[in-house]
């Protein structure tokens, strides 16, 4: 499985994704084609939290006037699945490995992954 999960709107991802080949990679814009439940447990499998794959950043957040400290991990599953902008993203999928947002460790991560498996 090479799955990425992105958002065409967000101009993060799409500074992201130019920088990796991807001709050989499932592409799934997540507004277009939401993730399912088997998805999110894939990506649980590997993670072991649903609060790792929850963008704090969401704008759903305020607007539900969610309190994230009070929830659990099946909370942030739910969320999860509800609605796109709770998923952290990009989100490169493996059977493996998983590289989840934009932060500078992850992208290093990801560029030694795609320059390990040339």
């Amino acid at each position: 499985m090479k799955k990425v999960f992105y958002l065409n709107s967000c101009d993060t991802c799409r500074k992201i994704l130019a920088k990796f080949d991807l001709r050989d990679w499932e592409m799934r814009e997540i507004k277009k084609e939401p993730i399912t439940q088997e998805e999110v447990e894939a990506m649980y499998k590997i993670t072991n939290s649903y609060e790792d794959l929850f963008s704090k950043k969401s704008t759903q957040i305020k607007l539900r006037e969610l309190d994230l400290k009070t929830m659990g991990e099946d909370d942030f599953k739910e969320l999860l699945l509800d609605h796109y902008t709770f998923l952290k993203r990009p989100v490169f999928l493996t059977d493996t490995e998983i590289f989840i947002g934009n932060d500078k460790k992850n992208i290093e991560n990801l560029r030694a992954h795609f320059n390990g498996n040339n």
